[in-house]
């Protein structure tokens, strides 16, 4: 089946720069993306957010903190980043 139009595939890495999205499209990126970073065996990954009014960062803190595969995350705030600390592959 092939691809909407729309849609982006991009390389799983250990960060993932979040200025390239949409804000409506933040939480979902977000959640897909750490689903696929788990299934590739990464143990931490980085979130850069950007530093601005703290909108994106609460976005994406909100979805760390629901989401199962999220052991604990903290704060880069002088990157502009939140980093999360995935559960060991099973």
């Amino acid at each position: 089946m092939p691809e909407p139009e729309d849609s982006i595939e991009l390389p799983i890495e250990d960060t993932l720069d979040l200025h390239a999205f949409a804000p409506r499209d933040v939480k979902a990126v977000v959640l897909d993306y750490l689903d696929a970073a788990h299934a590739r065996g990464f143990r931490d990954v980085r979130i850069v957010h950007g530093k601005g009014i703290g909108v994106q960062r609460a976005i994406v803190q909100a979805a760390l903190d629901r989401h199962p595969l999220v052991v604990e995350f903290w704060d880069e705030w002088h990157l502009g980043a939140t980093v999360a600390r995935l559960k060991p592959g099973m």
